[in-house]
Order: structure tokens, then C-alpha cells, then sequence
């Protein structure tokens, strides 16, 4: 087992073993403007339980200078495999380690980046899963907490920032020096530095004696952009809720929030001091949907600040509590706190994460929320829609289930029993059991352990007066897909059922009913007698976690009259159980297709738009009939155009159909319309052809042949920046020439030179769904080259070449056999393994919706 994939077992030994108090660490970072390495040097203070045995200490670096345990020197040549030995320990030690650790280009550890328009360098740490071990000697595990100061020396006229308040730097001359005050207690991986020279916009929230500092931060080319008010304004939001509802006050001495770039995940929760990607920081006109996002990245992380920084996991199988608390919490603050701009979240929520979860848990790689994670190699592949998306999906169940003044309570508890320490799932479950007094260990074994979907259907009988003669619930179990681990299983849920009329053309709810529905078959007397609504929605309000089926007559309504419900939630709930359906196989594409060319035009929300966009692109791509699917593509580019010209000016539909309309657009019309509105001879009224859209025109320009070198060239001056220089390898890649091909595929899978958000760039590209017989042969090549990527280059690099380069286009019976093939042959590790599986149930789903929407053009 390679010494950077820490097993389980080795943590809980080692835990068992020590206990850290504090590490003082020095970076020298004087020389960061030419990259390479950099001197670590880390003095850790432990206590041993078992005097005179042996452990070890993580370091990822190109060498070590020096060890020095207990006064004693030790042999830097014994550092090897990413482990230090550390032999006959005291009661009490101190270990020296001086390191030359490197810089990153792959998001990981220190991550070095120059900004090219004004050609500084900028840095930041990302440690989550392990590897503040790249940056500095570490027990790198989430239960071996302890205090850290550092120290930093770093280029005058920089800004350093860390954990703690930023000091006064000392100094003269090219270098000064940051010397950081402790921290209090925490792990590893929320240890955080950022330097260079950022620009900070500060404010401080107040709440009677309560005072914290408030920084936000970007690079100066970004600072024209940088909406901080807007972004104070969610967190004093945030501040305010979370400290009523968790009845303990923000935990450290400031809250600094820095945009960062080429960063790999939305946002990480370092105590103190959050990075996010700077794609937040929006250079030309976005949707709401997008500022609703960001504000929900924003309130996913200060959540974390009590949850999973104050009181962290004891090991990373719990990883799902924080992330799912956290991404509950975003949404219920968006909900409910007083002045929030999204009191909707929860119509994004069932939209965008619960299609996320749908999605994995069918998966042949779905496991329980509570996930077994032998090794690190595990959780890195296990930040995914069941460790989000199910999990918050089941606290909103569970908060339903025990009431949310309950929940609360024992969330308060929590939090004043375990700060500053980490836990295990039964401390929270035993905190939430006192408050509500509700037994939650048959519910935790339903939900929390065991995988899978269950599908809720009505079953309704009516009289010859057209009332209710009986109405029940009916819960299904499907199978798990083939590989999957455990076996389907039935489910207590908490749901609402809701009962819409038609007025006026509007679908308005004329009552609830809440109950539990347990077992294959739960009757719903309440309903007997009644007469039969226009429409019968399951789950109304989306309490549980489970795939809704309408029944045949309330299919017939919404199918007519989904634009007509009054309220976002359920519609979006409608546009889900359609878009599952065609997943499923149970709906034709190309009727999911006219479901959302009848409905579309009538829905309001723009985050729901455009999730359906979205879907019926993929649903068009994958699950129809290859010899239909132009047909398919062409009605939905003539529906984009029509949106486009009719939306009204200057509004977020308008923008959203133009992105639309630029993906897809085929025809000689279509196509010059977008090179017209790129150099200006056309215009639409209202719509705004920024830096970020003439990129998106000149992609598919790109992609179809219409545009050449000496555009993307140009393009590229007018927009110099780094997300210029990212958008241009997008359009290199995308030409639809064997050389452009060629030359993508050698820059990311034969060369390691590219940054993480280059090679993002240049795969999405790469990856064209009008140039399928030109991707063909790189099938083959991927299978050749996927193992030696995988075991060469770093996580977050192989990850995007794996998932991103595989021939998920060519959905033929023969790239299921070329995988199974490979998986046979190559003996992947099982990190790897999970990914290529997962890819190869993508083309068997695809080839089953295809086959039925052949079956279902061939009835028409």
C-alpha cells in the first residue's frame, strides 16, 4: 500500500498512540515569484501513550533537509514514501522536520499561479483530503487536532493570510516576515495560507458585544468585479442565523472569505479564512441562478465553520455528516432567514441536488450515506451526490420526521458537548434522540445504511361519481444496479401529499396531508370520499428522498399544464419525476423533448429552466435514437432561437436561451447569427454580448468549423486573463480536425504541463457530441493510457482525464465491451475502478433510453 493512502486502521493505531498539542510551522516563500520549492520547516509537540514505540509522520515534498526527534537527529534518507519514521518515542516529544516542499499546479497543497495581466504570483493551500502534508510535516488524519502558528516569510508588499488575524509584517528590504498567533484546536486539512498580492475589502459583523472581522479577497485584475457588498450581505445573513439556531457563537477570531484561482471544488471551509473559486467573482452578466448559487457556497461553508471545523469527524466515513449538514443548512438558511433574496431554495434544492443524488444512488458505485472508507483513496473519490446531495436529502427527512425545534436542540447540544473535538454519527444521533425523544436507530439503519431509491407511487379507485374510493400509497424497492453492494430495501418516509385544482388555467393547491408512509402499501383514509383532484403530487413540499410517479390521470394534467402550478417547488418537483423517467426508460426522449418544447416557455424559476435545458441536451446527446436525433436537435435549436428573440429584453431567460441556442445551433442561419452577434453586426435588443458570451458564440463556432485559429487568436487579445487563456484551449480543442484532436490529447494525456484548469478546459473541448466519428478512435487510446494516468499524475488530475476523457460519446454495445475488457485485464485500483464503472453504466443507460425511444418513434 503506497505510504500517501493511509489506511483506517493505521489512523485509529496512530490515534490511539498520540495526542498533538501544537505545531509552529515556517515557510520561507521569498522565492514563490520562480516557483519550484519552497523551505518548510515544522516543529510538532506530542505525547505518547506507549513510550518506546514507533510511529510515523506524512510529508509529500521533493526532500527532506533535516529530522530532529527529541533532540536526537535522524537520518533524512529514512524519509520515503511519503512517511517519516519516528522510532522509540517519548511521553512527551518534539519532532524538527526542514523540508523543501514544491508548489502545485493542480490545485493541490501550495498552488502557484500567475495572473497574465499583470504577471504576479498568487498562492493558496487546498489540504482537504490530505495534504497540508504537501505544504508542511503532518499527522494528516481529521482526529489528531491540534494547535498550529505559523510563520511566514514572504515578498514585501504581499498580503499573507492564515487562520488567525493577519499580524503586522516585519522587515526591510525585498522580504518580511508574518508571524501568525496559534489557533485554537483543529485538524489538518483546515489549516489554510494565502499570499500574494490580493486585494481585501473589509467590514465586520455585529451582534450586540459580537464583533468579527470580515474580509473578502481577490486579485486585482478581478477587483472591477468584485460585488462585496452583495457578498457581505449573505454572510452577516448567515452569521445571524446560524449563531440563533445553533445557540453557539461563531468559533474563531475573524471570517475572511478569498477568491482564488484555478481552484478545484466550489469553495473549502478552512476555519477562518474560506477559499472559493474565483468564478464567483462574475466578469460579465449572470443568471440569479448563479448569485443563488454563490450564496449558497457561501452558507455551505460558514455553516461548516461549527460543523465539521468546531466539531470535526473522527475519521472521513462521517465525511458525509458535514457535508450534508452543511449543504442542508445552506438551504434552510436560504429558506427561512429574514431578507433572504432565495426563500425558494428549496425548489433549487429538489432540482439541482436531488437530481444529483437520483443519479448516483443508481449508480453501480452507490453505497450508504454512511460510507465504508478503508483508505483515503476511498473518501477522495467519495465527495459525491450521496455524500452531498442524499445526505442533506435525509436531513431534511429527518428533520420532518423528529420537527425542526427538536432538531435544533439537538444540533445545540451537540455543539457544546464535542467543541473543539471530533465525533462519531451515534453523538449526534444520541444529542438529536434527547431533544426530540424520538428512537433513531431503526431509522438511521433504513436511511443511513443502506443504499438505494425507493419510488412512490398513488394508488387511486374511484366510484361512478367520480370520488375517491380508495387511495394508498405504494412504495417500491427497485433492485440495485448490478455491482452494488447490499440489497434494496423499503423505507419509512415522511411525506406530503398535495392536492391541486384547476383554476383559470392555474394548478392551485387545495389541500395537505402529511402522514408516514412505511411498508409496500400505506393506506390514506383521510382521502376516501373525497373528490378527485385535477392533480395528486406525492412528496408535496419534498419532505422525503425517493423517485415520485404520477398517476395516469394527474400525468394527463400536468403534461397539459406544468407552467400552470402557482408555486415554483412543485412544478419543479413535475419537471423531476419527468426527467427521471426518461432516465429510467419509462418516458421516451423525444417525449421528454415535447414535454419541455409545451412547458418551458411558461416556467418562471430560471434555475429550473435551466436544469431543463440542461437535461434535454443530455436527453437528446444520449438517450435518443441516433437516427432520430438530429431531427430532435434541430426542433430544440429553433425553440432556442424562438426564446431568444421572444424572452424579454435584458432578462435571465434571454441570457439563458442565448447559451441554449449557442451550444446547439446547426444551420446556416443559426450559426451566422452567432458570428453576427460576435463581431456586431447583429444585435438582439437587451441582451448584452459580454467578454463571457462571445466566448460561448465563438466555442460553438469553433466546434462547427466556422471560425478558425486566427479568431481564437484574436479573441484571446481582446481578453487576456486567465479565464481568456482557458477559454481559448476550449475552443482549440473543440475544431473539428483530427490535428485539433491530436493536439488536445497530447497536451493532457501525454504531457503534464498543463494547470488543473487548463487541462478542465482543453478535455471539455476535446469532448464534442456533433464529432462523434471523430473522437472514435481515441477510445482505444484511452483504455491504453487510463491505468499509467492514473498511477502517475496527481488526484485531482487523473480524476478530470478519467472521467472526462472517457468515450462517453460513443454509446455502442462495443464501448461496454472494451470496458469490461479493460476492467478485466488492467486489475485497477479500487478508486479507479469506481470511476471507469461508473462512465461504462452511463453508455448501458443510455443504450437502454435509446432503445426506447426507437421503439417509441416506431409506434408514431
Amino acid at each position: 500500500m503506497p505510504g500517501t493512502n493511509l489506511t483506517r486502521e493505521e489512523a485509529r493505531t496512530r490515534a490511539d498512540l498520540l495526542h498533538v498539542d501544537a505545531y509552529d510551522i515556517e515557510l520561507d516563500l521569498s522565492s514563490a515569484r520562480e516557483g519550484g520549492t519552497f523551505r518548510s520547516t515544522t516543529v510538532v509537540r506530542f505525547t505518547a501513550t506507549t513510550p518506546g514505540a514507533d510511529t510515523f509522520i506524512d510529508l509529500v515534498a521533493p526532500s527532506v533537509e533535516e529530522i530532529t526527534l527529541n533532540g536526537a537527529p535522524l537520518d533524512p534518507e529514512s524519509f520515503a514514501d511519503s512517511r517519516i519514521p519516528l522510532p522509540n518515542l517519548a511521553a512527551e516529544n518534539e519532532l524538527r522536520v526542514v523540508a523543501n516542499c514544491a508548489y502545485t499546479n493542480t490545485g493541490e497543497g501550495l498552488h502557484r499561479f500567475v495572473d497574465p495581466v499583470d504577471g504576479e504570483t498568487y498562492l493558496y493551500t487546498q489540504f482537504e483530503v490530505p495534504d497540508a502534508r504537501r505544504v508542511f510535516a503532518s499527522f494528516e488524519q481529521p482526529d489528531l487536532k491540534a494547535a498550529f502558528a505559523f510563520t511566514v516569510t514572504a515578498p514585501t508588499g504581499w498580503v499573507v493570510v492564515s487562520n488567525s488575524p493577519t499580524p503586522t509584517p516585519v522587515g526591510e528590504g525585498a522580504a518580511q516576515v508574518w508571524t501568525f498567533e496559534p489557533t485554537g484546536r483543529i485538524s489538518t486539512y483546515i489549516t489554510a495560507l494565502v499570499a500574494g498580492p490580493y486585494v481585501g475589502v473589509f467590514d465586520t459583523y455585529e451582534n450586540g458585544d459580537q464583533k468579527v472581522p470580515l474580509g473578502v479577497y481577490c486579485r486585482p485584475s478581478l477587483r472591477e468585479f468584485l460585488d462585496a457588498e452583495d457578498i457581505f450581505a449573505v454572510t452577516k445573513q448567515g452569521f445571524d442565523y446560524f449563531q440563533e439556531k445553533f445557540d453557539f457563537p461563531y468559533p474563531f477570531a475573524k471570517y475572511d472569505q478569498l477568491f482564488v484561482p484555478e481552484f478545484n471544488a466550489g469553495a473549502m471551509e478552512n476555519a477562518g479564512a474560506v477559499t472559493l473559486r474565483d468564478q464567483y467573482v462574475f466578469r460579465s452578466k449572470v443568471t440569479d441562478a448563479a448569485y443563488e448559487a454563490r450564496a449558497a457556497t457561501i452558507l455551505h461553508e460558514l455553516a461548516h465553520m461549527w460543523f465539521g471545523d468546531l466539531v470535526t469527524m473522527e475519521w472521513w466515513n462521517d465525511l458525509w455528516l458535514n457535508e450534508s449538514f452543511a449543504t442542508f443548512a445552506e438551504a434552510v438558511c436560504q429558506a427561512e432567514a429574514p431578507g433572504s433574496k432565495w426563500p425558494n431554495s428549496w425548489t433549487t434544492f429538489a432540482n439541482q441536488m436531488k437530481t444529483w443524488a437520483y443519479r448516483q444512488d443508481q449508480l453501480p458505485s452507490t453505497h450508504p450515506i454512511m460510507a465504508d472508507i478503508n483508505d483515503l483513496e476511498d473518501v477522495q473519490v467519495n465527495f459525491d451526490g450521496i455524500t452531498y446531495a442524499k445526505g442533506a436529502s435525509v436531513l431534511k427527512q429527518l428533520v420532518a420526521y423528529v420537527g425542526q425545534d427538536a432538531f435544533f436542540q439537538g444540533v445545540q447540544t451537540y455543539f457544546k458537548r464535542h467543541a473543539w473535538g471530533n465525533t462519531r454519527l451515534a453523538d449526534l444521533l444520541g444529542a438529536l434522540e434527547e431533544a426530540s425523544g424520538r428512537d433513531l436507530r431503526t431509522w438511521s439503519q433504513a436511511w443511513l445504511e443502506t443504499a438505494g431509491i425507493n419510488v412512490l407511487r398513488p394508488a387511486i379507485t374511484l366510484n361512478t361519481d367520480g370520488e375517491i374510493e380508495s387511495f394508498a400509497v405504494l412504495q417500491e424497492a427497485p433492485a440495485l444496479p448490478a455491482g452494488a453492494k447490499g440489497e434494496a430495501v423499503l423505507r419509512p418516509h415522511r411525506i406530503a401529499i398535495g392536492l391541486y385544482e384547476l383554476a383559470d388555467g392555474a394548478l392551485v393547491r387545495t389541500d395537505r396531508i402529511e402522514l408516514d408512509v412505511d411498508g409496500p402499501r400505506t393506506e390514506v383514509p383521510e382521502l376516501v370520499g373525497r373528490h378527485r383532484p385535477a392533480v395528486v403530487l406525492l412528496n408535496d413540499d419534498d419532505l422525503s428522498y425517493a423517485k415520485i410517479r404520477l398517476d395516469e390521470d394527474s400525468m394527463a394534467v400536468v403534461t397539459e399544464h406544468l407552467g400552470g402550478f402557482t408555486e415554483s417547488l412543485p412544478r419543479a418537483l413535475c419537471w423531476a419525476s419527468a426527467w427521471d423517467m426518461t432516465r429510467d426508460g419509462e418516458l421516451a426522449a423525444r417525449d421528454y423533448l415535447a414535454l419541455a418544447l409545451s412547458g418551458i416557455g411558461r416556467e418562471s424559476d430560471i434555475g429550473v429552466v435551466q436544469s431543463v435545458q440542461r437535461q434535454v441536451r443530455l436527453a437528446l446527446d444520449a438517450y435518443t435514437d441516433p437516427d432520430w436525433r438530429e431531427q430532435g436537435l434541430a426542433q430544440w435549436a429553433d425553440a432556442a432561437e424562438e426564446h431568444l428573440r421572444s424572452s424579454e429584453p435584458g432578462s435571465d431567460h434571454q441570457l439563458s436561451w442565448a447559451r441554449t441556442l449557442a451550444s446547439v445551433a446547426r444551420t446556416d442561419g443559426q450559426l451566422g447569427l452567432l458570428a453576427d452577434l460576435l463581431d456586431g453586426t447583429a444585435e438582439i435588443k437587451g441582451l448584452a454580448v459580454d467578454t463571457e458570451l462571445r466566448w460561448t458564440l465563438l466555442t460553438r463556432l469553433c466546434a462547427t468549423g466556422r471560425a478558425d485559429e486566427a479568431a481564437v487568436t484574436a479573441e484571446l487579445a481582446r481578453d487576456n486573463t486567465a479565464a481568456g487563456q482557458e477559454h481559448a484551449a476550449t475552443c482549440r480543442a473543440a475544431r473539428p480536425t483530427a490535428e485539433a484532436k491530436a493536439e488536445a490529447w497530447t497536451a493532457v494525456v501525454e504531457s503534464d504541463t498543463l494547470t488543473n484548469y487548463v487541462q478542465e478546459a482543453t478535455i471539455a473541448g476535446f469532448q464534442q457530441s456533433d464529432q462523434r466519428e471523430l473522437l472514435a478512435p481515441y477510445a482505444a487510446k484511452y483504455f491504453a493510457a487510463v491505468k499509467e494516468v492514473w498511477e502517475t499524475r496527481s488526484h485531482e488530475i487523473s480524476q478530470q482525464i478519467i472521467g472526462g476523457l472517457y468515450p462517453a460519446l460513443q454509446v455502442t454495445q462495443a464501448t461496454v465491451d472494451a470496458t469490461d475488457a479493460w476492467l478485466t485485464e488492467a486489475e485497477p485500483a479500487p478508486a479507479l475502478r469506481r470511476q471507469v464503472v461508473e462512465a461504462r453504466a452511463g453508455i448501458e443507460r443510455a443504450l437502454k433510453a435509446q432503445a426506447v425511444d426507437r421503439a417509441a418513434g416506431a409506434g408514431r
